[in-house]
């Protein structure tokens, strides 16, 4: 009796030891499983991209970034997209080779769906005879930066667009012994293509509309000639924009900073200037270089050249900000800078051709050697 009870016993702690380990088992097991779906997957890294070198300065135009070649068989996506139907008649676009207008057609064509920051330019073929050449890839990033620079400094209203965050992507396509290529713009592994301050569509056209509220009332004041309208505009920035000293400020390089929150740097004094003038029809372009200031400090500075008759002209409404310790400035001291000609403008400003380090080389107009 005793023997079958002591057997009974045993058998009853062997199932239980037994049913403890199946358990710890099966809570073991399902651990595992979870640390081994929570592991990111080797192909989720992102790619890796090349950056070309630019002049680091806050005036400059963002650095380009290019994909790599990708030889990927027969995509689909390979097609004809033609934007010669885009007409473009701006002083930086008439400068730029035919691959680099194409570049520049698409942008203006898809210049509201950029709005999201997040849509793709697609411009197909475009570029295949190159993109088959030696060098072809490489070429067209050249062509690539240099329509993404006049494209920033023509259209000061595309504020919004960051170019260091767009990425010129080439694709591969090879149907038996053909090969093509499509080519696009987009974000690459960025959230967007938009500036920090801004992350929506909704919060673009909020800001368009803000800056246009204050396009409308200057224009209010427009005048019968080209002379007092220039002055109008220069007037209105050096009186209600200050110039931010802190350089921390959100939109101070663009005209959103400069006309809405009325707080900019050299570069958005400078777009606002050639925003309203080309609100006004009046011929201006912006210009980028070194400034030396009295005390002989010579640092990146930005200011326009204008056209008036059959002259230009150069204005620095950052340099006749009458910006003072508290005193009152001369009324001349706020025309220092307005409609130079080169003999006085050259003394202490030097234009730069190169808006990038190894970029193209943009020409400005001519300017009269004597003051309006």
């Amino acid at each position: 009796m005793k023997s079958r009870l002591a057997t009974f016993i045993i058998t009853i702690v062997v199932f239980l030891i037994i049913s403890v380990f199946i358990l710890f088992g099966m809570i073991l097991w399902n651990e595992l499983k979870k640390m081994e779906t929570s592991v990111e997957p080797e192909n989720a890294k992102t790619t890796t991209f090349e950056e070309r070198n630019t002049i680091d300065e806050s005036i400059k135009t963002p650095k380009v970034q290019e994909n790599p070649l990708d030889n990927i068989q027969d995509n689909g996506k390979n097609q004809q997209i033609d934007y010669s139907n885009i007409t473009v008649n701006k002083y930086f676009f008439n400068q730029l080779e035919p691959y680099s207008q194409t570049f520049y057609k698409a942008f203006e064509a898809n210049k509201e769906n950029m709005k999201t920051g997040t849509y793709q330019i697609e411009l197909g073929n475009s570029f295949t005879s190159l993109l088959n050449q030696n060098n072809g890839s490489d070429e067209l990033g050249k062509y690539y930066q240099s329509a993404i620079e006049a494209y920033t400094y023509d259209n000061p209203d595309v504020f919004y667009l960051s170019p260091n965050k767009m990425y010129l992507n080439i694709e591969t396509t090879t149907r038996g012994d053909n090969v093509s290529y499509n080519v696009f713009v987009n974000s690459g592994n960025e959230a967007n293509y938009l500036i920090n301050e801004f992350s929506s569509k909704e919060q673009v056209n909020g800001a368009i509309q803000q800056i246009e509220q204050v396009r409308d009332i200057i224009l209010q004041n427009r005048k019968s000639n080209t002379y007092d309208n220039i002055k109008m505009v220069h007037d209105y920035l050096i009186e209600n924009v200050a110039y931010d000293t802190s350089i921390s400020k959100g939109n101070i390089y663009n005209i959103y900073g400069a006309m809405v929150n009325k707080v900019a740097v050299c570069e958005g004094y400078a777009r606002s200037f050639k925003y309203l003038m080309d609100a006004l029809g009046i011929p201006c372009t912006l210009v980028i270089g070194k400034g030396t200031s009295p005390d002989n400090r010579t640092e990146n500075h930005a200011w326009n050249y204008v056209q008036l008759g059959n002259n230009w002209y150069a204005v620095d409404t950052t340099w006749d900000d009458p910006v003072t310790n508290g005193g009152r400035v001369s009324e001349s001291s706020k025309v220092r800078y307005f409609l130079k000609g080169s003999n006085d403008m050259s003394k202490d400003h030097t234009p730069s051709n190169q808006f990038t380090e190894g970029g193209k080389i943009f020409n400005y107009p001519p300017l009269s050697a004597i003051n309006y």
